[in-house]
């Protein structure tokens, strides 16, 4: 087709650009026609450059909002802008080929309390899980103080990161049998002082060490789960759900134990919850996840200006 069949018909303009694009180059008949193509091409360029700004304007936005994020400082001082987890591409896909994480890039300050919410389903638990290995993520996509955790010995990196689930598993024996697991398993016996001390920090009564874990209500085995995580004394906590299951006065009982310790230990805390209420009592940043993407990154008091329309409806429905 000429540039001049395309001057006739203004789909065959689309045509004779579409050729030039493809083939890689365009066979000009006089000097006019050259300046003609140069312009359409000019204009294409526009509209391609405006559509491309209105369609990725809600991710500007969440980078905008993480930069924010940045340059706070949280309630014992800490300094946001120093990253204990740096995630880059974390992508996860299902057994059937369907993507459950979708290219996931975020950076998780030090010292911090971190929210994650979002719609059931959005891929929470399986970002979640990434952070300690219990699926393998890809080779350098996640990253712990700067270094890759698929370098990491898996059990040592476990001690280091934490996991509390929805419903506490405690093994058999007593409490104290149940705190001084972990570090039993690399020849450390706790004494019976330490173990105190460590159910005080869960806000578990000391008088608790001798009974059955049979016994326990499920606040009360939550937070010996909590406390035997603490005994291998982790720098992170990585929490899905833990008061999902718990009335409102246990679930503010493990709040306040989460705050204690993230204040007195400086332990970063990324905890997935369904309750925006929970994340803005207790959390720093909040990361909203939609469809296995981070959609969000806001502070808890500036929920209400989350623009993703997703965000906007599931924020608008839980509240």
């Amino acid at each position: 087709m000429s540039v001049a069949d395309a001057g006739e018909n203004s789909s065959s303009v689309e045509v004779g650009v579409r050729i030039w694009l493809d083939r890689g180059r365009l066979f000009l008949l006089s000097p006019i026609h050259s300046f003609i193509c140069h312009l359409i091409l000019f204009i294409l360029i526009l509209i391609l450059s405006a559509s491309h700004q209105t369609m990725s304007s809600p991710l500007d936005d969440c980078t905008e909002h993480l930069l924010d994020v940045d340059g706070y400082a949280n309630g014992n001082g800490t300094d946001l802008a120093k990253p204990k987890f740096k995630i880059r591409n974390l992508t996860r896909v299902s057994d059937d080929g369907v993507l459950i994480l979708k290219g996931i890039n975020v950076d998780i300050p030090k010292g911090v309390i971190v929210g994650v919410i979002g719609p059931s389903g959005s891929g929470k638990s399986t970002l979640l899980r990434a952070l300690n290995r219990l699926w393998e993520p890809p080779s350098s996509s996640v990253f712990l103080d700067g270094a890759d955790i698929c370098d990491h010995d898996v059990l040592s990196l476990r001690r280091k990161v934490g996991m509390l689930f929805q419903l506490p598993a405690l093994f058999e024996g007593t409490v104290a049998d149940n705190v001084r697991y972990g570090p039993q398993l690399r020849g450390k016996k706790l004494t019976d002082d330490e173990v105190r001390k460590l159910l005080i920090m869960a806000d578990l009564d000391a008088s608790f060490m001798d009974k059955s874990g049979a016994e326990l209500s499920v606040g009360q085995a939550q937070r010996v789960a909590l406390a035997r995580t603490l005994a291998n004394s982790p720098e992170v906590l990585l929490l899905d759900e833990p008061t999902s299951a718990l009335d409102p006065i246990s679930t503010e009982n493990i709040e306040d134990a989460l705050m204690k310790l993230n204040k007195n230990r400086s332990i970063t805390v990324i905890m997935v919850s369904h309750s925006i209420k929970q994340i803005q009592r207790i959390a720093d940043i909040v990361c909203l996840l939609v469809d296995g993407e981070i959609v969000e990154v806001l502070k808890p008091d500036k929920l209400s200006e989350a623009k993703h329309p997703m965000a906007q409806r599931f924020l608008q429905l839980s509240s």
